[in-house]
């Protein structure tokens, strides 16, 4: 009856098989490893957010550049504080402001963007208190530049004069005549009356739609493996129906044709 598994039509079938479910079990399988260890990372993150007051802060050239391991660190920087922006459409415990960033020009000439707080309300230059004159040494947590799309910050253009929609080198050395650190700090304690940033998670650390991209994937390529299952056991009851409707003489003519380049039972 199953003499037919030999046909040459069926050896590819078979191979195909063979090799088809091992490969969707093991990209399944990495998928979900990548989901773990995002897992892992967010887990990590949380823990290093509340140890890191514990943390003594560090000059800033011994943390660049930013990774998931420096990323949220105390860091310490001197500088004097320049020019001064607003940034936009930033929520903070469910109310929408804006962050006062202010770049302090170090001694290596680059400037570093620095968060000194957190005010409610659509972005205006008069509610932003002034930077402190003369030199001044920072204390925060060093953060990744963020890229326009990501985490929910909008693009660039339109806005008023003044703003910027992302922290990050790319965006600000165009509006700035001077070099910026690929990097930001957002102060511990905030200036004048507003409210301190918190550190954000470490970028690829956080349960993002990336991570359950990953979770997704995986059941897909689990479901792939079991359809290749499900197809060759469909594809060989249907071999068996076609050979006992042909040993019956239950065959169409043109059903015949077929069955007479297949082995016969």
């Amino acid at each position: 009856m199953y003499r037919f598994l030999l046909t040459p039509r069926w050896w590819g079938i078979n191979v195909f098989v063979l090799l088809a479910i091992p490969f969707c079990i093991f990209m399944g399988s990495w998928q979900l490893s990548r989901f773990e260890d995002r897992m892992q990372d967010h887990q990590a993150a949380s823990a290093e957010a509340g140890s890191g007051e514990r943390e003594s802060a560090r000059p800033l050239a011994e943390l660049l550049p930013v990774n998931k391991v420096t990323s949220g660190k105390p860091v310490t920087a001197t500088g004097r504080y320049d020019r001064q922006l607003l940034v936009p459409d930033r929520e903070l415990d469910g109310k929408e402001g804006f962050y006062v960033l202010t770049l302090l020009r170090t001694d290596g000439g680059k400037a570093l963007p620095v968060v000194r707080g957190w005010l409610p309300g659509t972005p205006d230059p008069a509610k932003a208190p002034a930077a402190p004159t003369g030199e001044v040494t920072v204390t925060g947590a060093l953060q990744a530049s963020e890229s326009p799309g990501s985490n929910g910050v909008s693009a660039q253009g339109g806005l008023p004069a003044g703003q910027t929609a992302a922290i990050s080198a790319a965006s600000l050395v165009n509006l700035v005549p001077y070099d910026v650190y690929d990097a930001w700090v957002t102060l511990a304690e905030a200036d004048s009356g507003m409210t301190a940033v918190p550190a954000a998670a470490p970028p690829d650390t956080g349960l993002d739609l990336k991570a359950f991209q990953n979770l997704g994937y995986t059941g897909e390529w689990f479901v792939f493996a079991g359809f290749v299952v499900f197809m060759w056991f469909r594809l060989l009851r249907r071999e068996i129906e076609f050979l006992r409707d042909a040993e019956l003489g239950l065959l169409p003519d043109e059903d015949r044709e077929e069955e007479a380049g297949r082995v016969t039972v």
